[in-house]
């Protein structure tokens, strides 16, 4: 029979190559599992350090088995953030494994761990134990609160750092309910600030020599991506609220209603302003009493709002947008995921494709979304199945099996 056609089989194939090659070198051992670690230790293997993910031999990573859908019998949520990474089944609850992975920790520049204080503690990946075998190690932590304080033991996932951090409470329709993000912003925000981290610390041991703890937080990271809710705040004493959007500081900043399919508009500055009302036809309302400046637009948001909508529903988004394309109005669709997938634009950046692993199945991936020099990024691995490069690691190692 043959098999479903799945929207992957339309990417293109891309073979595995070197890849970006900035970190070559590096050594990195993985101990996070779910996503924000390993989607940190993905961003940096992409730019190309050897990730080694330690996983339990039974199960592995909690990403694993986070499905349906699954394809070949992997979760694609695991596949999302474990590209170019080796798998190392190693159970270090137990004497002998412990004291192989501190043997990989004294050939590793860099450890990324998510586990709670008390647990790292109690199976001896924390801060102490490991710069004890190394003394210029570089430690990443990723917890929900941070290695101190009350709360550094409390669990987290990006749903209570969301919630956590007020993205949520400003997130959705005015008088409705508080919505979370509809991705992991969390976990891929702290991953982003944990792979920063320790690009930094990696660059300062270059001159000092010295290590360094990075200690990454969800709801810090979640907390900061709101700072320019906070800021308005802070300064004026005005708590934000939900409005679906709708009450940027930029007076004319949202979605809008055309004769078929809603599009978004962004008239940040008062040239914008002047080129929008040029583009619809109708140049003299640029210049309209008490709307010249973003200022007084905002005291009038509502009533410009309301006139905009009027003429934007008069025609399909298909005539909308070259429109202000041509007029250089900031303006897009608002796209499904399907839509989003088949912009040639984000193809052309090299940012969907599918690869093939070691054993014939062919992966779907989404890119790193950071062009050099040029180029986009080549995969040099697919993600990896459970223990897959145990033996070779170890053998590297010191000769010993798994265990």
């Amino acid at each position: 029979m043959k098999a479903k056609a799945i929207p992957a089989d339309a990417l293109p194939l891309v073979q595995s190559g070197s890849g970006y090659s900035m970190l070559d070198g590096v050594r990195i051992v993985d101990l996070t599992t779910s996503i924000a670690g390993p989607s940190a230790t993905m961003l940096l293997a992409d730019m190309g350090a050897e990730v080694l993910e330690v996983e339990r031999p039974n199960g592995g990573d909690d990403a694993r088995a986070w499905g349906p859908p699954f394809l070949d019998g992997e979760a694609l949520w695991f596949a999302a953030v474990n590209r170019n990474k080796k798998s190392v089944a190693l159970d270090y609850a137990n004497p002998e494994g412990l004291e192989l992975l501190h043997q990989l920790v004294k050939t590793a520049d860099v450890v990324v761990v998510n586990m709670s204080p008390r647990v790292s503690r109690k199976l001896k990946i924390d801060v102490a134990t490991l710069r004890a075998l190394r003394e210029d190690l570089i430690y990443v932590s990723i917890t929900g609160f941070g290695l101190e304080g009350e709360r550094a033991d409390w669990t987290c996932y990006d749903l209570i750092a969301e919630g956590y951090s007020g993205i949520m409470d400003v997130t959705g329709e005015a008088g409705r309910e508080a919505q979370k993000v509809g991705a992991p912003a969390a976990d891929m925000l702290s991953g982003q600030d944990a792979a920063f981290g320790a690009l930094a610390a990696l660059f300062d041991r270059q001159r000092t020599g010295k290590g360094h703890v990075v200690d990454v937080a969800l709801v810090d990271s979640m907390t900061r991506f709101l700072s320019c809710r906070i800021m308005p705040y802070l300064g004026s004493g005005d708590v934000p609220r939900r409005s679906g959007g709708r009450d940027s500081v930029i007076a004319i900043y949202q979605a809008f209603e055309t004769a078929d399919d809603p599009i978004t508009l962004g008239l940040g500055n008062d040239n914008l302003w002047q080129r929008f009302w040029t583009a619809v036809g109708q140049p003299e309302r640029a210049a309209v009493e008490g709307r010249s400046s973003n200022i007084e637009r905002r005291e009038n948001r509502d009533a410009i709002v309301t006139e905009i909508a009027a003429i934007l529903r008069e025609k399909p988004r298909a005539h909308w947008l070259p429109l202000f394309a041509s007029a250089r109005v900031p303006a897009g669709p608002i796209n499904r995921v399907d839509q989003v997938v088949a912009d040639e634009t984000l193809h052309r950046r090299g940012l969907f494709y599918r690869m093939t692993a070691y054993d014939g199945r062919i992966v779907p991936q989404v890119g790193t979304g950071i062009v050099i020099d040029g180029v986009p990024n080549v995969p040099r691995s697919a993600p990896p199945r459970l223990g897959e490069h145990t033996d070779d690691v170890l053998r590297e190692l010191n000769g010993s099996s798994p265990q």
